[in-house]
């Protein structure tokens, strides 16, 4: 787990130099490595599973709303950009980054991963032209708690694998884990469906949000897209 004095120092490499403009500073260049980059995990580079999603004034995505469902709100732009790797500059006319990293499956059972293997669609299907990108923070109490008593409130009592796996494959998703890059959401959320499953997906989240686990969330983001 990465703790506040790494979130510190992690912080601390980035600069703004120019408006609109993020790099790495040059005195702190031996410190890249702290910074995800060519280390691999599962034979896979680290590079291919780092998302950025770039929220500004052009890109793929066209941004119908942005609620804040609990928490402080982001800034409101008018598209957002999903684009891979490590950037090291924020993109001409963009407000924000939210970076976070696809990794493997927390609190699942074998039964429960081969199901969701066999039922979740891929991102990018020509049909799924509406999206949503959440990001959730949950609280210090939640991170307190054991792996074992997560997977409880989770699964057992929350339902959440269960929930998901009803709206398959109609909602395709891809989850990215923040925390241990001390960004300043733990987890990003990026859903893909067509217009005719939009109520599918309102009964998704509705059922999420009424769960235990939602007790935990204190910060949450609600982003609606489609696909210009």
């Amino acid at each position: 787990m990465v703790n506040s004095l790494t979130c510190s120092l992690l912080s601390s490499l980035f600069v703004i130099v120019a408006p609109g403009q993020l790099t790495l500073a040059t005195r702190d260049t031996q410190m890249r490595e702290l910074i995800p980059k060519e280390r691999p995990m599962k034979g896979k580079p680290i590079t291919n599973r780092v998302f950025n999603f770039v929220g500004g004034a052009t890109g793929q995505w066209q941004i119908v709303s942005m609620d804040p469902v609990v928490g402080a709100p982001l800034e409101r732009v008018s598209s957002l950009e999903v684009l891979d790797g490590n950037l090291e500059t924020l993109p001409n006319g963009s407000k924000w980054i939210l970076r976070g990293v696809t990794s493997n499956e927390r609190y699942v059972t074998r039964r429960e991963r081969d199901l969701l293997t066999a039922s979740q669609p891929g991102l990018g299907r020509p049909e799924a032209t509406c999206a949503a990108l959440i990001p959730i923070s949950k609280s210090a109490s939640w991170w307190e708690l054991t792996q074992d008593e997560r997977r409880t409130i989770f699964e057992t009592h929350s339902h959440h694998i269960e929930t998901g796996l009803r709206y398959l494959p109609a909602i395709a998703r891809r989850l990215h884990h923040c925390r241990d890059l001390c960004e300043e959401f733990d987890f990003l959320t990026w859903f893909e469906y067509s217009p005719a499953n939009s109520q599918m997906f309102e009964e998704l989240v509705k059922g999420l949000r009424e769960s235990e686990e939602w007790n935990y969330v204190e910060r949450e983001i609600d982003i609606r897209l489609i696909r210009t």
